[in-house]
């Protein structure tokens, strides 16, 4: 694993299994070989820096077990210098329920998952019908297959390459990854945004009810927005130069970010995206990836400043819970703005 910096965003270079290639030499018998050579890369966001001269600061912070689950306590400045306060307790059975940890993305694991399930599938083709061999090479896996008639021999390779790509689909599914193309059209896995949020919604229902029932009766969903925001804006942000950190992959999940009060800008986009999910269970909302940050949008009726995309036919407002600046609900910073009106960016829609 290598790691560097590619056009200012902090990143871990790492390959996948990618699709088989494959060839037939022909003789006295007919060969099969199929070449898998991985070529993605783990992405990571970091943050932007903002021109706004105001900044999220958080006063306090404490976690506190107790019999029943684990109590948070907050006091920070909001938008208005004010100072808020919040606490809530998240269950055991919450705590237990929610995905708390990230995995490190590595090729070497995914390869060995492969490869023993190749091994398991070749060991029940008979030697005298086909015979075949598995290479683990640095960077790819060979599969060669030999035998003396070449329709069995393609349809041998056939399985084995099908198996190989299932195996690695389901690495990829137990350690919360996904495929991602990037604006540069490069094949990269990434933390399953999406999924996290999925599966921290239910656990988060206490904290999204915490804010929820501090905002006064009368006031409509631009306070919540607000309140929350700015509670996320002061939660400090990990730069991530430090890779163990974040368990190598600089993704916290959002019951990590709560229990290490630290938080990149996907990491804080997934804690937001579940929390207000409870909030509003079935208003439309996405996450927006920028080459180098990520933000979130919902499909809520926007003000005239607002700042907001289509997608798919449907208008979203956007918010920025990263932080340190205090960007208000509907408004992003010059660097965002500059990405979105250029139309460098991607959409996820959360479900």
């Amino acid at each position: 694993m290598a790691y560097g910096v590619v056009n200012g965003v902090k990143c871990v270079e790492q390959t996948v299994i990618g699709k088989a290639l494959n060839r037939y030499v022909f003789g006295s018998q007919f060969h099969a070989f199929s070449t898998s050579k991985p070529a993605s890369m783990l992405l990571l966001f970091s943050s932007l820096f903002l021109t706004s001269t105001a900044y999220g600061e958080q006063l306090k912070y404490s976690k506190v077990n107790t019999d029943t689950g684990i109590n948070f306590s907050y006091e920070w400045l909001d938008n208005d210098n004010t100072r808020q306060s919040i606490s809530f307790e998240l269950s055991n059975s919450a705590l237990k329920e929610a995905p708390s940890q990230q995995a490190n993305y590595k090729p070497k694991i995914a390869q060995r998952y492969i490869i023993v399930a190749l091994t398991k599938e070749a060991k029940k083709i008979d030697p005298k019908v086909a015979r075949v061999k598995i290479t683990p090479k640095r960077e790819s896996i060979d599969i060669q297959v030999t035998g003396s008639d070449e329709a069995q021999v393609e349809e041998i390779l056939d399985n084995l390459k099908a198996i190989q790509q299932q195996e690695y689909d389901r690495y990829l599914r137990d350690h919360y990854f996904t495929r991602f193309t990037t604006l540069f059209n490069q094949k990269a896995i990434k933390p399953d945004h999406v999924r996290y949020v999925a599966e921290s919604v239910k656990p988060l229902i206490a904290a999204s009810q915490a804010f929820y029932e501090k905002v006064a009766s009368e006031s409509d969903y631009r306070a919540y927005f607000s309140l929350i925001l700015s509670w996320l804006q002061s939660i400090p942000y990990d730069t991530l130069e430090d890779r163990v950190v974040s368990n190598g992959s600089g993704y916290a999940p959002p019951i990590s970010v709560l229990m290490q009060n630290l938080g990149d800008c996907d990491s804080k986009a997934v804690l937001a995206s579940s929390m207000v999910r409870a909030f509003l269970p079935s208003t439309k909302m996405i996450m927006v990836f920028l080459p180098n940050h990520a933000l979130l949008g919902v499909a809520l009726t926007p003000m005239a400043d607002d700042r907001t995309i289509e997608h798919d036919g449907d208008t979203y407002v956007l918010y920025d819970p990263t932080g340190p600046a205090l960007i208000p609900f509907g408004q992003v910073s010059q660097n965002t703005e500059l990405h979105i009106v250029t139309g460098r960016y991607q959409v996820e829609v959360v479900e």
